[in-house]
């Protein structure tokens, strides 16, 4: 992408902000990083709690269902709910601020999740977190499609994404050995602390670009909220000349596409089966095969880390280069990778020793994330572009309702449920749960590709 040299309009920066160029090529690289860190800071405090479960079940007197309340449904809905408003401002308003300001708010509330003494401070602790993180995804996700092109576009969000397992990875190691080595309180301070110092970088440093920039639109809002689609002179497009929808205007807009609604519960469904594992691969390790916080940590944080992050990378370019030719692949590569992961999963959960079963996972954390790139670029590219963070949110809380919000509840319930029979085992045959989902996930990306070109190039209607 060629440097422009275009300076922004008065209305395209922040009120009383001055004049200023917009840089790529380098520039958007390191907007692309910087939200890497902090998506990786999101999953950090959000997966950390993960690895914490076991010692804060025995301090707090807590049963599994409740702590698959609290890991899913209780951040989950608030995550959300809240997603979709934070999206309409973000539609509308600053994007780096307002991913600032959420930073801000779930570091501190991770922060204060070492101070609890009870359950029912713990989940309101947790439930602030839900309510900081659910301001990146839709706003991130708004800011790299006005610095990334189309052809580019799964690339940059798969890299994007990839954070969720680097998160998903650091959470485990450090939360591990710190919970180990100095009680789980404290895990909860080392991983809260950095995010607020991390929010200030984001404030001072990321540019607001002009909406649209890359795929050369202009959009002038008028009176009845309509917009008018033109080429812009500069190839740019400024942020307060924006349409007026409502949400309700948005959902039906996705909802006329047919493929939108089996692409986001095939989404759903996978991290169903993502975030179970996510919450309960720890303690299943523990369980079943007796392994310590500490090395369970370096263990998960190394495969599901590195598998993950493979993954996403792979899915994203495999999307792109596939996708380019028929836009089709960008579901059917989704597609293949969930009904793989499936024998994966039934290896990992079935395998007698600790060491055999981690290899296993290996392959299952690759195929597991290969959907993350394809999935969310598809998304921003079956919207206009005034409709992009809300339409963000909109798969943000399909994905996280079903996923987040009833995967590890379900597991927690199916634990209590076959413990008095199984004991420790009953883990084992309540994460199977997860094969069931993933074909079934597979079956909405099919379905999904079948209507793909047509929805596509109906955008601009």
């Amino acid at each position: 992408m060629e440097r422009l040299e275009h300076a922004l309009p008065d209305d395209a920066v922040d009120a009383g902000a001055p004049r200023r160029e917009v840089a790529t090529g380098g520039y958007e690289r390191y907007v692309l990083g910087l939200l890497f860190v902090v998506y990786v800071l999101n999953f950090v405090d959000r997966q950390i709690l993960a690895i914490l479960l076991e010692p804060i079940k025995e301090d707090l007197g807590a049963s599994d269902t409740a702590m698959g309340f609290l890991t899913g449904i209780a951040f989950a809905l608030f995550y959300t709910c809240a997603g979709i408003p934070i999206a309409r401002f973000a539609d509308r308003g600053v994007r780096r601020s307002i991913i600032a300001v959420g930073l801000a708010v779930w570091s501190g509330m991770t922060a204060l999740s070492g101070v609890v003494r009870t359950f029912g401070q713990l989940a309101a602790a947790r439930i602030g977190v839900g309510i900081g993180e659910a301001a990146l995804v839709p706003p991130a996700h708004s800011l790299l499609s006005d610095y990334f092109p189309p052809e580019r576009r799964a690339t940059a969000m798969a890299l994007f994404s990839m954070g969720v397992h680097v998160g998903v990875a650091f959470g485990f190691l450090a939360g591990g050995w710190i919970a180990q080595l100095f009680g789980w309180r404290r895990a909860f301070f080392a991983v809260g602390l950095p995010g607020l110092v991390l929010a200030v970088v984001v404030r001072l440093t990321v540019r607001e670009p002009m909406r649209g920039r890359v795929e050369g639109l202009s959009l002038v809002d008028d009176s009845r909220g309509a917009a008018s689609r033109g080429t812009a002179s500069s190839g740019l497009v400024s942020r307060t000349a924006v349409s007026r929808e409502s949400a309700r205007d948005v959902v039906r807009f996705m909802w006329a596409r047919r493929s939108f609604p089996h692409l986001a519960l095939a989404a759903a469904l996978h991290s169903f089966g993502g975030y179970a594992f996510a919450v309960w691969g720890p303690p299943f390790f523990m369980r079943v095969h007796g392994m310590t916080s500490g090395p369970l940590g370096t263990w998960l944080g190394c495969v599901l880390g590195v598998g993950g992050a493979g993954g996403a990378i792979l899915g994203g370019l495999l999307g792109d280069r596939f996708g380019a030719r028929d836009p089709r692949w960008r579901l059917w590569v989704p597609a293949l990778g969930t009904v793989a992961q499936i024998p994966m999963v039934i290896l990992v959960l079935n395998t007698p020793a600790p060491f055999p079963a981690m290899l296993f996972l290996v392959p299952s954390a690759v195929l597991s994330a290969i959907w993350l790139g394809p999935v969310f670029a598809l998304t921003q590219s079956l919207v206009r572009v005034q409709m992009r963070a809300t339409a963000s949110a909109l798969i943000v809380f399909v994905i996280n309702l079903i996923g987040l919000g009833l995967g590890p509840l379900s597991i927690g319930f199916l634990n209590d449920l076959l413990q008095p029979r199984l004991g420790a085992q009953a883990i084992r045959y309540s994460l199977l749960l997860l094969a069931v989902t993933n074909v079934w996930a597979g079956t909405h990306f099919v379905l999904a590709a079948r209507t793909i070109r047509e929805d596509l190039g109906r955008v601009g209607e």
